[in-house]
């Protein structure tokens, strides 16, 4: 999201972005609906047309966020050679989305954004972004790459490597270990996620 300024009829998306500006340099305990009023700078109950509060309005980012993901793994499993080499491909562009979209990424997974009893439509996001992977983990067992017993552990597993070494790079870990093995961070994420696949692949050779 790169809208920085207010047009009539896009007052939505004017505070969504101003909230995400708030929170990249304040932090998310500075995030109020009157806050992001005056960031966006519009009246302070401008808000309230669109959100009935501040937990409205952290879920829409969050939905947003997960509907940016899914369009981007889609696009990328869509191009892969593939579903083998779709899964490497998938976890570069989940990092790669982590880096463009640092606050929103982060506010994606906050705990309190994935009760489904409470967020029913951020939850559904999120499935629906994790739902690519799995199909793609189920193609490969379908072309005789993965073992179908394994195949819902494997998708939680590509999912979870793929967000530690997001988090680790957000958090400038992976760049210092990148370094110290002589290599770039974009290239020592390939690597694990491939080492990775030949681990669980062993008839597929690689």
């Amino acid at each position: 999201m790169k809208r920085t300024s207010y047009h009539h009829g896009d007052l939505r998306a004017t505070l969504m972005d101003a909230c995400l500006r708030l929170i990249e340099t304040e932090g998310l305990a500075a995030v109020s609906l009157r806050r992001v009023a005056r960031e966006a700078g519009v009246s302070s109950g401008a808000p309230y047309h669109h959100f009935a509060d501040r937990a409205a309005l952290l879920s829409a980012l969050s939905i947003d966020g997960f509907q940016q993901l899914a369009a981007e793994l889609a696009a990328t499993r869509a191009a892969a050679a593939t579903p083998l080499s779709a899964l490497t491909d998938l976890a570069r562009t989940y990092v790669q989305f982590s880096r463009t979209h640092p606050a929103q990424f982060r506010l994606m997974f906050r705990p309190e954004l994935s009760q489904p009893e409470k967020h029913p439509d951020a939850a559904d996001a999120g499935d629906a972004a994790f739902q690519i992977l799995a199909d793609t983990v189920a193609e490969c067992v379908a072309a005789g790459a993965l073992p179908a017993d394994r195949a819902d552990t494997l998708a939680v597993a590509w999912w979870g490597l793929g967000h530690g070494l997001a988090s680790l790079w957000l958090d400038g870990h992976l760049e210092k270990r990148s370094e110290q093995m002589g290599t770039r961070a974009p290239e020592l994420v390939d690597a694990i996620m491939q080492a990775f696949t030949t681990l669980v692949t062993p008839r597929a050779g690689a």
